[in-house]
């Protein structure tokens, strides 16, 4: 479990990183936190909101993810229920939320756009 605190934190602190060569401030990262994707899960990540969308790669099992936004779209069923809820975590790429541990059923994040 202390390795993937560790890992998280390494996570985090790399995502703020580069959102600072952005030119988004630091204050800005702080609302950003880190979600566990479904255990044994490899999770692919899309271009975007939908399961029509190009997969651009694949997250392995035990991966975590920053949720910088979300935004409907196609409805999935996943380890967490059924959602029509999409992560966006990273610039054009999206996960379901039905496979990312959130601790709700509703949006976690501001929406996109």
């Amino acid at each position: 479990m202390a390795r993937r605190r560790r890992i998280a934190i390494l996570l985090t602190a790399a995502a703020g990183a580069f959102l600072l060569l952005l030119g988004v401030s630091p204050t800005a990262t702080a609302a950003y936190r880190t979600y566990e994707v479904a255990p044994g899960v490899r999770l692919n990540v899309r271009s975007g909101p939908g399961t029509g969308y190009n997969i651009l790669r694949v997250l392995p099992a035990g991966s975590h993810v920053l949720i910088y936004c979300q935004t409907p779209g196609t409805t999935v069923t996943g380890p967490y229920g059924t959602s029509n809820i999409w992560d966006n975590i990273s610039n054009g790429e999206f996960v379901s939320d039905a496979y990312v541990n959130t601790g709700s059923d509703g949006y976690v994040a501001s929406r996109c756009g």
